[in-house]
């Protein structure tokens, strides 16, 4: 394997210069997957912010992730191009409009490197909010979104097998009830045992894993917050868990 060092020059809004160093690494087989290549990719801060405003599943204009990672339009549109070629995103266009999104496998990734990655500042309210209940890639996370699919499969609606989760016939029989079809959830896979950065934990993705995010909230148990990705879980909430799943979240 061979490294090459890369010195690039970067001038923020302001004017204000910053030098930095990419360590390139070159496989000698060709074979090889390019790790580097991607981690380059996810690590430049201004392409992070812009993942970040995406990491809750929404699909967002470049002006509008601009303004989140701080950066002017034009810089945006480049960060985006690369995203674009390197799979991370993908676009939408509804008539002159772009909207970006996370790809399926992008949003696992970025959940999955969560795992590995400290808390990057003192924001307490804001971390104990996502710990607590958040989106990730539109499915339910954080301490509820595991402790719900734990009663999940406590009570039988869910048995982990082989890394995932199947549905059981008194799961099927339950999410009739909450009025949850599975046999029209088209997107897969239906179900996913997807690792919990916060919790270390598993927490329900896939297509039901965002069908009962979604439908938690159609029913008031959940209510978005104004920081992004956090919710919370409403008087309403904690009553309705309690005797649909024997979940009491007060002593969880």
């Amino acid at each position: 394997m061979t490294t090459h060092r890369h010195f690039d020059l970067h001038r923020n809004e302001t004017g204000d210069a910053r030098v930095s160093i990419r360590i390139v690494f070159h496989s000698r087989n060709a074979l090889d997957p390019d790790f580097a290549s991607t981690a380059t990719l996810l690590g430049d801060p201004s392409r992070a912010l812009i993942l970040q405003a995406l990491a809750d599943g929404r699909a967002l204009p470049a002006t509008e992730l601009a303004r989140s990672a701080g950066i002017t339009p034009q810089t945006a549109s480049t960060h985006l191009a690369r995203l674009l070629a390197g799979k991370i995103v993908r676009v939408e266009r509804q008539g002159r409009h772009r909207y970006f999104s996370l790809t399926a496998s992008a949003a696992d990734l970025l959940e999955t490197l969560a795992s590995f990655t400290a808390a990057a500042g003192p924001r307490e309210a804001r971390n104990s909010n996502l710990r607590f209940a958040r989106t990730c890639y539109k499915h339910l996370a954080g301490q509820v979104g595991t402790a719900v699919t734990q009663a999940l499969c406590h009570r039988d609606f869910l048995h982990e097998a082989d890394g995932r989760y199947e549905i059981t016939r008194d799961g099927q029989n339950w999410l009739r009830t909450m009025e949850i079809d599975v046999a029209r959830l088209r997107a897969r896979p239906v179900t996913r045992r997807c690792l919990d950065w916060s919790e270390r934990r598993p927490h329900l993705g896939g297509s039901l894993g965002v069908a009962l995010r979604r439908r938690f909230i159609e029913l008031g148990w959940l209510t978005p917050l104004r920081e992004p990705r956090c919710l919370r879980v409403t008087p309403r909430g904690y009553r309705a868990l309690r005797d649909v799943l024997k979940l009491d979240l007060e002593t969880w």
